[in-house]
């Protein structure tokens, strides 16, 4: 067994009890997981300071002296202890407000120590809370080095998990670990770009001999990252393509030519038509095609999915779309039907959990049977008892609900050769972010909106303006118009945002005691939330009071206003899927952004750049720079997140294409990695596809 997977419970000083918590508060189970578990800074402990050099600007000093005396102050379940620190200029307090009689017992008057920590003045001395002390001359010492601090929680704090304990830990490990540890990149790749060895860069990414080996321990982990990332996307893409057949989608028929001639009110932008003739470039090209659609809200991804899957029916297939949740697959249906209408030879379907018994069994045998030509659903698609005659394509829609998994669930549904695959997002992604991202699909994006829509006016009010909010949004429903009127609800303060969701509630209805108001969130019953979605989608009710339930899917076109509360807390992303909800009808619609009388320089800057632009791609962009590339992960397929620890998609833009690169010329030279100088490489891979659950997809 590799080292490295050793259970973290039997490193020296862990234990049962540590390794729980360990686990539970930072994600680490073995000793590869703690050796990954990298400082979020280092502090220059090269040099000592005398006390009378302390400042209010200093953010850590570390200072040599001894212990002259301790008291205890304070009650019983308040106490704190005090110890005086002199050195040859003056004295300090250090304090410590826990773990009283450890300390008094751990610390020795009359002893010199080295002292470190974070003074802070109150009056017109300085103290230092809870330093970290260690013997002058103590093995293992942080003294003269670039000293690593760890995020640390307060559960671990206060069970002796410090940061200088897990840099204890990681030292134990790599203590261990010397001339044991495999390099996980070929030798050639290392020599040529003369890289740091694995270990000299995990010992100097926490414990760094310079800031210049600190520099180079980090591209060289950055690097490591993003090249097994995109090694990963473009090994599955190579095989996909080379080895997956693709069923015969070669004519373009009957159906296909009746909507797209006879059927459509409006023209097709130039940008849906290059989408259509790049996905039937995949279905004629003999291979399964695995391809994302991206396009902005209200860009048309629809019909471009629905002119697929009439390409699929021409040629003797049948197809599905899968939708996250029900009202959406409603609405799927609805406009399919709407698009078909007077093509009734084309038969669609809707299938979902709520259905009744006796209305699911008739769907599924006309799908076995082949009747069924188009199949709406939810993720009720991927149940063994739904079953096909002959799926040819497949199409899911919001791409990061699903996942990487449950896609492959559907490619099962044939028992030779699977359907071809669609994705379809209305999250956008900067290009070259989902080209690495999503490196094992080919992408398509629907750039261009169709013509005669009228952009949405955003506006940014403060909470003091709430007057003025409620004001406008009168005006509009007296015009008939329904309003959206969002609240956040972030998981780690959820109860308090349902709470205040609920006052936001009870508050709208009596500003507004003429008008109906509903009330959804994710917590209601899902009865419930269909039932209050169903009446506003239906105009029963005026004001729709919600959570981000509502971000995705729901389509009312008479719906004219999105009033999104404490704005300061959503990102980017989020933010433009909520305004996305307007704008769906010829009505001039408007999103206000209502947020706190003070926030932030970042919140100020996002709030900016939602009113600025209604452009999708360049709303990414900025998201990107604000926040890195952390916010974008989620609508990414699963897996990303574990395998940058140090690389920065936002940031390192140039190290991601170098890698793009680097893998290119790798699988070019040697595509099934079978060179023994691509062991490494081969042995990575593998582990990588196995956690991910993508092995079952090339093997």
């Amino acid at each position: 067994m590799n080292i490295l997977e050793t259970d973290i419970q039997y490193l020296k000083g862990v234990g049962e009890r540590r390794a729980k918590l360990l686990r539970k508060e930072i994600g680490a189970s073995t000793w590869g997981d703690l050796l990954y578990y990298f400082p979020y800074k280092h502090v220059d402990r090269t040099r000592i300071y005398r006390t009378i050099d302390l400042s209010d600007e200093m953010p850590y000093v570390q200072l040599q002296g001894e212990i002259v005396g301790f008291k205890e102050e304070g009650q019983k379940y308040r106490k704190r202890l005090k110890a005086i620190f002199r050195d040859q200029y003056g004295e300090i307090e250090l304090v410590w407000f826990n773990r009283i009689s450890y300390f008094l017992h751990q610390y020795k008057v009359g002893t010199p120590y080295i002292v470190f920590g974070k003074p802070t003045r109150y009056g017109g001395s300085f103290s230092i809370a809870h330093p970290e002390i260690e013997r002058v001359g103590a093995p293992n010492t942080s003294v003269g080095l670039f000293y690593p601090m760890y995020t640390t929680s307060e559960r671990m704090k206060r069970s002796g998990l410090t940061s200088k304990e897990l840099s204890n830990l990681i030292h134990e490990i790599m203590r261990i670990v010397k001339g044991n540890l495999a390099e996980s990149l070929p030798q050639y790749i290392i020599d040529e770009y003369q890289m740091l060895p694995l270990y000299e860069s995990l010992e100097n990414m926490h414990f760094p001999q310079s800031a210049d080996l600190l520099r180079r321990a980090t591209m060289r982990l950055k690097l490591e990252e993003l090249f097994f990332l995109r090694l990963r996307m473009q090994y599955l893409h190579n095989m996909r393509r080379d080895k997956s057949r693709g069923l015969p989608i070669v004519k373009v028929g009957n159906s296909f030519n009746h909507l797209y001639h006879n059927g459509l009110t409006f023209d097709l932008t130039n940008a849906q038509k290059r989408v259509v003739k790049e996905i039937f470039s995949d279905l004629s090209s003999g291979h399964q095609m695995n391809r994302l659609l991206q396009g902005d809200v209200g860009s048309g991804k629809t019909i471009v999915a629905l002119l697929s899957m009439l390409l699929a029916i021409d040629n003797g297939f049948q197809a599905c779309i899968m939708a996250p949740t029900e009202i959406l697959a409603g609405q799927h249906l609805e406009t399919i039907r709407g698009y078909l209408k007077g093509h009734p030879e084309v038969r669609v379907e809707l299938l979902t959990g709520s259905m009744k018994k006796s209305e699911r069994e008739p769907v599924l045998e006309g799908v076995a049977s082949g009747e069924v030509d188009i199949l709406v659903g939810t993720h009720i698609l991927i149940q063994d008892y739904v079953v096909f005659k002959n799926l040819g394509l497949a199409v899911i829609d919001e791409q990061h609900r699903f996942g990487v998994y449950q896609r492959s669930l559907l490619w099962e549904k044939r028992m030779t050769v699977e359907p071809h695959i669609l994705i379809m997002s209305a999250t956008p992604i900067p290009r070259t972010l989902a080209m690495t991202m999503y490196g094992d699909l080919d992408v398509s994006v629907i750039d261009e909106l169709p013509p005669g829509r009228t952009p949405i006016v955003t506006r940014h009010l403060y909470e003091r303006q709430r007057a003025e909010a409620y004001s406008f949004v009168f005006d509009q429903m007296r015009l008939g118009r329904q309003i959206y009127i969002v609240y956040p609800l972030i998981e780690e303060s959820e109860k308090s945002d349902l709470e205040s969701l609920e006052r936001g509630f009870e508050e709208v209805k009596n500003m507004f005691p003429a008008h109906k108001v509903g009330m959804v969130h994710g917590k209601l019953p899902s009865e419930e939330k269909e039932r209050q979605m169903d009446a506003f989608v239906n105009g029963e009710t005026s004001i729709l009071v919600a959570t981000t339930v509502i971000e995705v899917g729901v389509n009312v076109p008479n719906a004219t206003v999105m009033l999104i509360n404490n704005a300061e807390r959503f990102g980017l992303s989020q933010l433009h899927q909520l305004r996305g909800r307007v704008g769906r009808g010829a009505k001039q619609s408007y999103c206000i952004l209502l947020s706190a009388n003070k926030i932030g320089e970042t919140s100020l800057r996002r709030l900016q750049v939602m009113c600025s632009s209604t452009d999708g791609f360049y709303i990414a962009e900025e998201d990107l720079k604000i926040r890195g590339y952390g916010d974008i992960e989620g609508t990414m397929q699963s897996g990303v997140g574990e395998y940058l620890k140090v690389a920065d998609l936002a940031r390192d833009g140039r190290l991601t294409q170098f890698a793009a690169t680097l893998v290119d010329a790798v699988l070019e030279e040697d595509p099934q990695l079978e060179q023994p100088h691509n062991a490494v490489l081969r042995e990575k891979l593998h582990s990588m596809l196995k956690d991910q659950k993508d092995w079952a997809l090339i093997s």
